[in-house]
């Protein structure tokens, strides 16, 4: 799983040759991999990312069709890159799946996610989606687990499209921030099923006993840490971190909506 994981080229072409869709994209070596695969590719704007290493918006750049290639190709000094179309999606989804030793899964989400400058903001369950559309984000992630016969916990990333397609964008081959609400919000979290799994343990009952909106506090977002002290159901986790960064995570909150009594 990591080795598939740790290379966006190799990523991409594992999830298409399990017949798990994708943004459309291609390898580039040089400036002009970037102009051959624009023309081929026939759209106007790109992604351009390293094929390692980055994450929250890091080792990319955006990348039109008019630009120019060689410009592009040294703003990320590396000699292996890709180049993934972008998407005009509806939303961000991920879905967080934990396999055991004997093949049994258990799910959380699809979550809703919002991103802020590439790092995820929020992340709600449950999503309010297409019941058709949130079959499908699961068993996407189901068929990657089954196919890597996973033992562990990973996150997939998915773009759902204006017209209900679904396309997977990243594999996250650990437990995944999207999902720091079940620590709260569930019997079981992600966490403890990372840990049933890899101790030769069945997966627990993922099921949310709990509505929740899980907010990352990035930068100075902990500054205004007072207020969720007296915001109902918040549960709030603070990482610690001495030095605050624009970007960097410093906790994150998740206020739980406990599901409403049944009418009588």
């Amino acid at each position: 799983m990591l080795e598939i994981s740790q290379n966006r080229i190799t990523e991409k072409k594992y999830l298409n040759d399990i017949g798990i869709p994708t943004a459309r994209w291609a390898a580039v070596y040089s400036a002009e991999d970037i102009d051959q695969a624009v023309g081929e590719l026939g759209s106007k704007n790109f992604i351009l990312k390293t094929t390692r290493f980055g994450y929250d918006g890091k080792g990319q750049t955006a990348h039109k069709a008019s630009d120019n290639p060689k410009r592009s190709f040294n703003k990320l000094n590396s000699d292996e890159l890709i180049l993934e179309e972008m998407v005009n999606f509806k939303c961000e989804i991920s879905v967080i799946i934990a396999r055991d030793k004997n093949g049994k899964s258990a799910i959380y989400g699809p979550m809703l996610n919002v991103h802020k400058n590439h790092i995820l903001h929020t992340s709600t369950v449950p999503a309010r989606l297409d019941p058709k559309v949130a079959a499908k984000a699961k068993r996407t992630a189901h068929k990657l687990a089954d196919s890597v016969e996973l033992t562990g916990v990973l996150g997939l990333e998915m773009f759902v499209t204006r017209d209900g397609r679904i396309l997977a964008n990243e594999i996250a081959p650990r437990t995944h921030n999207s999902g720091h609400w079940t620590i709260d919000a569930c019997s079981v979290s992600q966490f403890e099923q990372h840990v049933r799994t890899v101790c030769g343990l069945p997966v627990g009952d993922p099921t949310p006993h709990s509505a929740a909106v899980m907010t990352n506090l990035i930068g100075n977002d902990v500054n205004k840490i007072q207020k969720f002290y007296e915001t109902k159901g918040a549960c709030i986790h603070l990482y610690g971190k001495s030095k605050t960064r624009n970007g960097r995570k410093m906790g994150h909150i998740t206020v739980l909506k406990p599901p409403k009594s049944p009418r009588k």
